[in-house]
């Protein structure tokens, strides 16, 4: 499994979000600019990310982007199902049904179950606040 730059990036904005939230909209060329990431691609990343109701956005002067909800609310996993589509390490997992015609036989299907209850755990199991708390994240997990 390999995370995209739009599922990193995704993390990243959100982070920037919870930590610069005075109440205010934020606008994307602040977060471009602190970010170092192209103000083109956080457009896509917003998108998604406003759609699913994570952000809340304003248009026009004064406008920009703030979290719909507490950084705590926000798991790492749930980010980056969003913009990667799966955390599934192999094409059977993907779904919620396994469609595979060799599932009922396959010798190695409970250990690539395995693996995704891990990574999906593991994901979920870490939020923004988290990663705000940068201190409080090195010291509760393995980086």
């Amino acid at each position: 499994m390999k995370i995209s730059t739009k599922g990193r990036y995704a993390i990243r904005l959100m982070i920037d979000l919870a930590e610069h939230n005075n109440g205010e909209y934020i606008t994307l060329m602040d977060i471009a600019e602190r970010q170092e990431i192209s103000e083109k691609y956080l457009e896509s990343i917003v998108s998604v990310l406003s759609k699913s109701n994570l952000l809340i956005s304003l248009r026009g002067k004064g406008g920009g982007y703030k979290l719909a909800k507490d950084p705590e609310c926000y798991t790492v996993g749930s980010i980056l199902r969003l913009t990667e589509g799966s955390l599934a390490p192999v094409s059977c997992l993907e779904g919620e049904i396994n469609n595979c015609n060799r599932a009922s036989h396959c010798q190695t299907l409970q250990m690539w179950e395995g693996l995704n209850k891990l990574v999906n755990d593991y994901f979920d199991g870490i939020t923004i606040a988290d990663l705000v708390k940068e201190s409080d994240y090195t010291d509760n997990y393995i980086i």
